[in-house]
């Protein structure tokens, strides 16, 4: 699983980062950025609640699982 947060749609409210900051942060310039790498387990459901906390719908999330 991963987060994807769609710059065009964000407008800084920083839910996502008040509820999962080890996934999500908010960038100098007051966006809302989720970290590149796969979501452990244990976060999981706190990445869906900021999923669905978003006032903008801005975050996504893959179930893509990445074998290098």
């Amino acid at each position: 699983m991963r987060a994807v947060v769609d710059d065009d749609s964000c407008r800084g409210h920083g839910v996502c980062a008040a509820v999962c900051p080890e996934v999500f942060v908010i960038t100098d310039g007051g966006y809302a950025e989720a970290v590149d790498i796969p979501i452990s387990p244990d976060l999981e459901a706190s990445v869906r609640e900021a999923v669905d906390g978003c006032p903008e719908h801005a975050i996504h999330i893959t179930e893509e699982n990445h074998v290098n």
